[in-house]
């Protein structure tokens, strides 16, 4: 049982280590550092369960003994297994939340094309040239109340900020 139990802790270490360099591997090679552990995890299970066989196997005053460190090895190796899953959440949610972010960044937003629809329909709403010329003229000086109006509100917030504090 000690040669098996030797073997298994110390691939328990391994993937440890390993699980570490996961977290600064590149894109290209997460994946495969991922598979390589799932794999180890999944022939420690198996050892574990030969394990588990063999300490009972063991004489009745060291069996207690080799039980325990089976089922230390037992709860190392599914803390490890939980780990990686997390890993993984967290890298999928990542891919996610670039994919969306790319998606977004490609959209283009124009206003030019909002207007032209607007002018579209107002003529076919019927409006003259000259409503449409005073319309895109009140929204022209609405902006620039807009600004001045921001403005004069940052002005009263620092001053009230200044002489209040």
């Amino acid at each position: 049982m000690d040669p098996l139990y030797q073997q298994t802790h110390k691939q328990v270490h391994e993937i440890q280590s390993r699980m570490g360099r996961l977290e600064t591997a590149d894109k290209q090679s997460v994946q495969i550092v991922e598979n390589e552990i799932q794999a180890s995890i999944d022939q420690i299970f198996s050892r574990l369960e030969r394990l588990e066989i063999l300490s009972s196997k063991e004489p009745p005053n060291k069996r207690q003994n080799a039980k325990l460190r089976v089922d230390q090895l037992k709860y190392d190796v599914q803390h490890l297994q939980t780990a990686l899953r997390n890993f993984q959440h967290r890298r999928h949610a990542r891919e996610q939340q670039e994919r969306q972010r790319e998606e977004l960044l490609s959209r283009t937003f124009t206003t030019n094309g909002t207007q032209k629809k607007i002018l579209d329909i107002a003529n076919m709403l019927g409006l003259s040239n000259t409503v449409m010329r005073l319309i895109e003229k009140r929204a022209f000086q609405d902006k620039y109340f807009m600004i001045g109006g921001m403005l004069l509100t940052c002005v009263v917030m620092f001053l009230v900020v200044q002489y209040l504090t």
